[in-house]
């Protein structure tokens, strides 16, 4: 018997729905979400004739153990938008009443009679996802890293404005080693330059005695300041933060090492290194969003379309426009943005294509997501027939009439 199973997931438990390919229910259970619990549904799946190979199972993530498990054991999983879902949910009542039950009811449901809209998670080798695993976290560290020195300066503004004149930008490793020796401006006006060059030789800078003096000269500036005590207590909060940020920074260089190891490791790497403007960070995030399934992006207008680089038309009687797609992986389209923007000044048919927008009226955001676009398309080619980039080849006129 067909059937179709909708699984609404939790922390500790799920509920499930199995259906049949007529829309009744023929099991409701809910499972622990631990391996006695999966051997539960995986029995109650067999039960009603389901197997592996011939069962559709819709779940609202993609990223959790029992989705792992699933994949594992050979089910096609469709991880389904949760916002699709809340439409779908309209068909069965106006009310606005819900249920775990109901949900999973619902996913079983949507498989049942929409399978054909939606489409199964791709089959990724584990190299791909454990360099996705990698890209991501590192993104998600550089992420973090730059909201905690944000909120440094914010509390740097609340009394210590002379660290922000010595060092405008905290994202060196040399601003927190100095505010590391004095994070308050007492303590700052008390570093002698022998203290302030060591503490820049801990990171790693060279012996700059300009830089030296600037620093000094800065620190010591006359500036308005808090009570002692006050000043105190946003002395502790600053070492704090500026403590965080340090090792923020070591996770980050781990993570990037690593990322590169397994970036190297994957077949697909020489290709997209072959690209000009992606070096191993971008490659390594546009490959681990991409993925390694040839079946997934089937032409280059879907890869595209998941990227958020083609355009979304909307048209209606006498109304029609086109405006840039928001619905899109971001971490691929963050990827492509800088992609592009490193292409102009390393292939100079990128750069003719870029200035061929501008004069068309592209402001440089836009400009920058048109020449994502070509890229994109152009790396699915070289995807799809294993070839590396050629320039010439993905340009072959780099002028603004063969831009067009």
């Amino acid at each position: 018997m067909t059937i179709t199973v909708g699984i609404d997931w939790a922390e500790d438990h799920h509920d499930a729905a199995i259906m049949s390919a007529s829309g009744s229910v023929e099991r409701r259970l809910r499972f622990s979400a631990d391996a006695a619990g999966f051997t539960e549904l995986l029995t109650a799946i067999a039960e009603h004739g389901g197997h592996p190979d011939e069962t559709s199972i819709g779940i609202e993530t993609d990223k959790n153990l029992l989705v792992t498990a699933l994949k594992e054991a050979g089910f096609t999983v469709y991880a389904l938008n949760p916002r699709a879902v809340a439409r779908y949910r309209e068909r069965f009542g106006q009310a606005g009443g819900k249920s775990d039950a109901k949900d999973a009811m619902v996913l079983a449901d949507i498989l049942r009679t929409d399978r054909h809209q939606h489409r199964p998670m791709p089959s990724l080798s584990h190299q791909n996802q454990s360099l996705r695993v990698l890209a991501r976290q590192h993104q998600e560290a550089l992420w973090a890293l730059h909201d905690t020195l944000n909120r440094l300066r914010s509390v740097l503004l609340e009394f210590y404005p002379q660290a922000l004149r010595a060092f405008p930008k905290l994202t060196h490793r040399a601003a927190l080693a100095v505010l590391a020796a004095a994070p308050t401006p007492t303590q700052g006006r008390r570093l002698t330059p022998s203290r302030v060059s060591a503490a820049l030789k801990r990171a790693g800078r060279r012996n700059d005695p300009d830089l030296v003096e600037h620093i000094v000269a800065s620190l010591r500036h006359p500036s308005l300041c808090q009570p002692q005590d006050v000043e105190r207590s946003l002395g502790i909060t600053v070492a704090g933060l500026v403590a965080i940020c340090q090792q923020m920074h070591l996770a980050i260089t781990s993570l990037e090492e690593q990322m590169r190891i397994e970036f190297h490791n994957h077949p697909t790497a020489p290709i997209i290194e072959s690209v000009p403007g992606i070096g191993v960070i971008l490659g390594a995030r546009i490959l681990a969003e991409i993925g390694d399934d040839p079946s997934r992006f089937t032409t280059a207008r879907g890869l595209r379309a998941f990227a958020g680089t083609a355009p979304v038309t909307r048209a209606s009687g006498r109304s029609h426009y086109v405006k840039a797609r928001r619905i899109r992986n971001k971490r691929l389209a963050d990827a492509c943005h800088w992609w592009a923007f490193a292409s102009l000044t390393s292939s100079p048919g990128a750069r003719a294509y870029y200035d061929h927008r501008r004069a068309l009226g592209d402001r440089h955001n836009a400009a920058l997501r048109n020449l994502a676009n070509k890229l994109l398309g152009r790396l699915w080619w070289c995807l799809q027939t294993g070839q590396l980039w050629d320039d010439h080849t993905a340009w072959p006129m780099p002028s603004l009439q063969a831009a067009a």
